[in-house]
């Protein structure tokens, strides 16, 4: 076609794009199943908090806080006190469940009875003159096993001659005494042996104070047996050589060189009996008088 003057006309066609209805149109659909889902989860979460028990909110909030804590020391599951491997499986962990307000109460009985055998010892102590002449190597004092009665050397007065394993006389006489009194208490014992840190000439490789300590503390065993003692009074009978010393200041001090009498507690009594371990660990002694340290424990020498 010719335009005016003969010159054809240049024709430019656009095409105009129409949008896509589709194209954004529905985002809100995708956000509002977003917003839904999570508000799903949330009342779901608070139902949960709202449902579950004490212990278990406690394990959640230690987990957040500290989470290593479960792969490192405290089993499969947040919050679980104590975990143990298992035989015959793939290193996985068996984990003790959370203490019940029955378990917390049934503590608090057994801490009434030991604080009253604590007392009835303390009497025995200060007014029999039998064991009043050695109130000084007497060492009373609570841990988490439970009463811990502790039999110490003195530099002049120690339970064994050096490197020996037969008690000395005054050293019968106080483990007879307390092989009674512990007679009318219904809990298990833990005896434990320890010695200083004065080795013997051939080493740890042959007779060592790790058989010393254990063989001295099977002798206050036996002689406790001997004075009435109930045969399966004892739970545990250990040594334990140097390797928790009394005076860490002193590794060779005389007062090193003791028996440890534990009276266990029912949950340490119940946890010894399903292959648990406890250390005998040192606790500062309670004192009496003002002050003045009970001490019942007949150091034992080396």
């Amino acid at each position: 076609m010719a335009g005016k003057d003969g010159v054809a006309p240049i024709i430019i066609r656009r095409s105009r794009k129409r949008p896509h209805k589709g194209h954004g149109a529905g985002m809100w659909k995708i956000a509002y199943a977003d917003f839904v889902t999570a508000m799903m989860a949330f009342f779901l979460l608070m139902w949960l908090l709202t449902t579950s028990a004490q212990a278990d909110l406690e394990g959640i909030s230690e987990y957040f806080r500290t989470p290593l804590r479960v792969v490192v020391s405290a089993g499969s599951v947040a919050g679980d006190p104590v975990s143990v491997l298992t035989g015959g499986q793939h290193a996985s962990l068996r984990t003790v469940p959370q203490r019940r307000a029955s378990d917390q109460e049934q503590d608090a009985r057994d801490r009434r009875k030991l604080e009253a055998l604590k007392a009835e010892l303390e009497h025995l102590i200060f007014t029999q003159p039998t064991l009043k002449q050695f109130k000084d190597q007497i060492l009373l004092d609570f841990t988490d096993e439970g009463l811990r009665i502790q039999i110490v050397d003195e530099k002049n007065r120690p339970m064994f001659d050096t490197g020996k394993t037969v008690l000395k006389d005054y050293s019968r006489t106080i483990l007879d005494e307390l092989a009674r009194v512990l007679n009318g208490v219904e809990n298990k014992i833990s005896i434990s042996g320890h010695t200083d840190a004065a080795p013997y000439a051939g080493g740890d490789s042959g007779y060592s104070n790790w058989e010393l300590s254990a063989d001295r503390a099977n002798a206050a065993r036996r002689e406790m047996l001997n004075a009435g003692m109930q045969p399966d009074k004892a739970l545990r009978v250990i040594g334990l050589s140097d390797s928790v010393p009394f005076n860490r200041d002193d590794p060779r001090a005389a007062e090193n060189r003791r028996i440890s009498i534990v009276v266990l507690n029912k949950r340490s009594e119940e946890f010894l009996k399903k292959g648990g371990v406890y250390v005998d660990v040192p606790a500062i002694p309670d004192t009496l008088d003002g002050g003045a340290s009970l001490r019942v424990s007949a150091l034992e020498s080396q």
